[in-house]
């Protein structure tokens, strides 16, 4: 990540913690602020226009560039956070800079041989980084040579998620706990990594079983619609044969006051004294008349 910002200051020793909060993120300074606390910030070379560093973050390490040019702040990190206008790593550098040029306490002598540059962190089982007992006495040039070398392929193996190789064997010292550290970091990556690939597994069959009820979901619906349109044919259907059983249902009525008229018509027909019983009645005459008249006397 790179920046460019407009600065006044005419070295980079003038930038105090207030300015530097002044063109920070709240978040990235508070940070930055434990970093420097916790002694994650390695400053390699420096001086009031140039400070290139490295600092051990939370997910690997990171190199840095910060220069003081033409009146512009120019910042460059390894790392790919979106913080503007300095990342915390640049931020972290920029106050451990300043606080090594501000003049310390007093205290006791120590031998020639002691560093002034504070021990490296280390990181402990809890997961919190504190700092390693080892003095800078402790430095053997062929150790550091060593973890030069290893620190190469260490930082590619890291970048490409990678095993990291073989640590060179070293006696306890702080080189030593640097590798340590190095190790532990890219456990903890390692870890992640491997969250983050069985997260992605778990989302990937979430999205498979989703596919698969949506499926289900689709047909269901199409056998709600062809259900529905068996059941619009079924209540045509059914309108049309009661429309016949209401025409039947008139017939049979009609039929039966036919007949109830037919029986009425019968009934005056044989009862007596009806004007039917009385013809019949003089037919009956008329034909015995006829039969008696046509019968021999003896």
């Amino acid at each position: 990540m790179r920046n460019k910002i407009p600065c006044s200051a005419e070295r980079l020793g003038l930038l105090d913690p207030q300015m530097i909060q002044a063109i920070s993120q709240g978040s990235a300074f508070q940070i930055a602020q434990k970093y420097v606390t916790e002694n994650r910030v390695r400053i390699g070379e420096a001086d009031d226009a140039q400070i290139t560093s490295t600092l051990i973050g939370n997910s690997g390490l990171y190199e840095q560039t910060i220069r003081l040019k033409d009146g512009h702040l120019l910042s460059t990190c390894s790392c790919a956070l979106p913080e503007e206008p300095l990342c915390r790593h640049c931020i972290a550098v920029l106050l451990e800079y300043y606080q090594r040029g501000q003049p310390r306490p007093s205290r006791k002598p120590r031998a020639p041989k002691e560093s002034k540059s504070p021990p490296l962190a280390a990181l402990v089982p809890n997961g919190k980084i504190s700092a390693a007992p080892w003095s800078a006495a402790d430095v053997k040039l062929s150790d550091a040579m060593q973890f030069m070398e290893w620190l190469q392929p260490a930082t590619k193996a890291i970048q490409t998620h990678q095993p990291l190789p073989a640590p060179p064997t070293l006696k306890p010292s702080e080189v030593s706990t640097w590798i340590e550290t190095i190790r532990g970091l890219a456990d903890s990556r390692r870890e992640s990594d491997q969250g983050s690939t069985r997260l992605t597994a778990e989302i990937r069959d979430r999205e498979a079983h989703v596919r698969r009820l949506s499926e289900e979901l689709r047909t269901s619906m199409d056998e709600m619609k062809a259900t529905q349109t068996t059941a619009q044919a079924l209540q045509l259907d059914l309108a049309a044969y009661q429309g016949a059983m209401a025409k039947v249902a008139e017939f049979a009525t009609e039929m039966i006051k036919q007949e109830n008229q037919m029986r009425a018509v019968a009934g005056e027909l044989l009862q007596e004294g009806s004007p039917f019983d009385k013809f019949a009645n003089s037919v009956k005459d008329i034909a015995q008349a006829l039969q008696a008249a046509v019968t021999p006397t003896p």
